[in-house]
């Protein structure tokens, strides 16, 4: 399935006081770092995800991959396009650095996703449902901010 037809979830945005590079520097740092908890590569096994494993260039840039995701596009300081899928979704998270004044910049993190079939409408209203999906974006972007800032 193509990025452009997975249904649309939701988009989180921030203010960072910081240029694009900082952020985008703080962008791939924090996704390194949140693959690397504990936890992450098992529950991407668990799910049967295509990417459970760190892999591919670093810093984070088209082919790496790290647990649930593979980068599909990567253009430095303006977008970076991750692609996913597993045993109950097929995913997209596209963030979208833009300038926003004099030394700030604006990060947006769209989400879109597909849930076929029952367990994907289990799933879905198991991680979007309950609100897990906004918390986790917010705390990704709030992490982003505090590490460029």
């Amino acid at each position: 399935m193509q990025i452009a037809t997975l249904p649309f979830i939701d988009e989180h945005v921030t203010v960072v006081a910081a240029g694009g590079d900082a952020v985008w520097s703080s962008l791939l740092e924090t996704l390194d770092r949140s693959s690397s908890r504990r936890g992450v590569a098992g529950y991407a096994r668990l799910v049967r995800a295509a990417d459970s494993m760190v892999s591919g260039p670093r810093p984070i840039a088209e082919g790496s991959t790290f647990p649930g995701f593979r980068v599909v596009a990567a253009i430095p300081g303006r977008e970076l396009v991750l692609r996913g899928r597993h045993h109950f979704s097929s995913y997209a998270l596209i963030f979208r650095i833009e300038p926003f004044g004099s030394d700030r910049s604006r990060i947006r993190a769209e989400s879109r996703a597909a849930f076929p079939g029952l367990a994907g409408g289990l799933y879905r209203r198991f991680v979007i449902g309950t609100g897990g999906h906004a918390v986790a974006m917010r705390r990704l972007l709030a992490g982003i901010r505090s590490r460029a800032e």
